[in-house]
């Protein structure tokens, strides 16, 4: 019988693990749950017999696979998964799958959210602006990016993206303009929404340069990934330009030093995007299925891993 641990250090919500239990338990598999652990030692100890892992934010690397050693796969419930070491997945013959587009509208209402709050001065009682007829710029047009544009287009914004692997028709037919380049989203937008993963290609690449050819009081807003952001180059061109607003879901490392620009910066506490009952379930629902899938069937559609 196959064992199936769910690892969670912040755990899925109730509905969510009943239904992850329904699914692996039908399969005929057997479910262990590790839920707000504090010490790595209590995942190394949990993984010693399982064969699939589901986690959240849990960090996932060779010494943990190395104390597994019946793992065959690890699903990550959401679309990031830089906190899984592939090459020593891979290494270990372990799968690794995301869950793309589980929690996609839950970000993306997010965002929009954070954009209310920021374009009404963070409701300090001040005149804000509204979002209508604002040209937002989205960098990445997949799952997330996709049901920001939905969802911007219904407060009547008008709405550009440019993502390196999308074709630009299979933009344009979402009824948002497809940018030659990265350069020319951030020249044209009035807000910029970064949804591109973590890699090497990516990380800071939301530098100075860049950033220093937005529009005169335009809103950088981050839901993606910390690491994709110059924290350096970001906190010297907003000491240089008062214009400039920076929100994100992604405490930087140099929160400190952004708070100083009072007004025009704005962390949540804790990553929030995909914070909601729906997303949480989804996702979880959606790891549970493919485990199952891949343990009877062999299926990979969704592995991140070669």
């Amino acid at each position: 019988m196959a064992k199936v641990l769910i690892a969670t250090e912040k755990p899925f919500a109730a509905p969510a693990v009943a239904g992850i239990k329904e699914i692996i338990e039908k399969a005929g598999f057997e479910l262990a749950l590790l839920e707000k652990y504090t010490e790595k030692a209590q995942l190394l100890a949990a993984v010693a017999d399982v064969d699939a892992i589901i986690i959240r934010s849990d960090k996932i690397d060779a010494e943990v696979m190395d104390a597994a050693k019946n793992l065959k796969i690890v699903v990550r419930a959401g679309a990031g998964y830089d906190n899984v070491d592939l090459a020593a997945a891979t290494a270990h013959n372990v799968v690794v799958m995301n869950t793309p587009g589980q929690n996609a509208n839950a970000v993306a209402e997010l965002v929009l959210g954070l954009l209310v709050y920021c374009v009404r001065n963070f409701y300090n009682g001040k005149s804000g602006s509204e979002l209508m007829g604002k040209k937002l710029g989205i960098l990445a047009f997949g799952n997330v990016g996709r049901n920001v544009a939905r969802i911007a287009k219904g407060f009547g914004m008008e709405v550009c993206a440019y993502d390196a692997y999308c074709p630009a028709d299979v933009i344009e037919a979402a009824g948002v303009k497809a940018c030659a380049s990265q350069a020319e989203l951030f020249k044209e937008a009035d807000i910029v929404s970064l949804h591109i993963p973590a890699t090497a290609e990516t990380k800071q690449s939301i530098n100075y340069d860049l950033c220093s050819t937005m529009k005169k009081g335009a809103i950088l807003i981050n839901s993606a990934r910390k690491e994709v952001i110059d924290e350096a180059g970001l906190l010297k061109l907003m000491a240089e330009r008062e214009d400039l607003k920076y929100i994100t879901d992604i405490m930087p490392d140099a929160d400190a030093d952004f708070k100083k620009f009072e007004g025009r910066y704005f962390s949540t506490p804790k990553k929030m995007g995909a914070q909601t009952a729906e997303a949480n379930t989804n996702a979880g629902l959606a790891a549970a299925n493919q485990i199952v899938g891949f343990i009877k069937e062999g299926i990979t559609k969704f592995q991140v891993n070669k």
